[in-house]
């Protein structure tokens, strides 16, 4: 593998409120449309020999409007599953729960549907990734969610899952992974291509 592109997908309603959205799926706003189409120049300028979408419609529409075809879905990229904690937003979490950050606490179980993830587990999917797009050779591309892949940066360069809370990664935005003299690094961080 040479370079792997990742793509956040555009702004949801709940990404704008702050609201935790894991597997509940929620369309894009025309804003994140906006961001998504933001993202095609980027995007149609490279040829990529992988490219990885979460199963959410969010993180499709995002790839399809960037350009993308013939992408393969990929289930480890689905967003952390919250748990009971599914569409709560922080400040209303910590109405109950002072100080809780989901980096160090982690999530309470929720029901059938939101069963809940710590982030070891969602580190073990980043994980899998990783291993195939490292096997794809050349350049790879994922679009999916900000905290899974936030965690899937945290693996590439070898720090423990949770050290994916060191990365902010904003809605619509592009970052990319690679290799210098062999090792592991960040190439770029949280791009912005503005909508026009």
């Amino acid at each position: 593998m040479d370079e792997m592109l990742l793509l956040r997908h555009g702004e949801t309603a709940w990404s704008r409120a702050g609201r935790h959205t894991g597997r509940t799926d929620v369309p894009l706003t025309a804003r994140g449309e906006e961001q998504a189409r933001a993202l095609a120049p980027l995007c149609r300028s490279r040829a990529f020999s992988l490219i990885l979408v979460s199963p959410a419609t969010r993180a499709r529409r995002t790839a399809e409007l960037a350009g993308f075809t013939g992408y393969e879905i990929e289930p480890d990229l689905w967003e952390w599953d919250y748990g009971a904690y599914e569409g709560v937003s922080t400040p209303d979490i910590r109405r109950t729960r002072p100080g809780w950050y989901l980096w160090r606490d982690g999530v309470p179980p929720g029901d059938a549907e939101h069963p809940g993830e710590t982030v070891d587990r969602v580190g073990a999917r980043a994980d899998k990734v990783i291993a195939r797009a490292r096997a794809a050779g050349g350049d790879v591309a994922l679009v999916a969610h900000g905290h899974v892949l936030r965690v899937l940066a945290a693996r590439w360069l070898g720090l423990p899952a949770s050290g994916g809370r060191l990365f902010r990664l904003d809605t619509g935005t592009y970052s990319a992974l690679g290799f210098e003299h062999g090792e592991p690094v960040i190439r770029h961080w949280n791009s912005a291509i503005t909508p026009g």
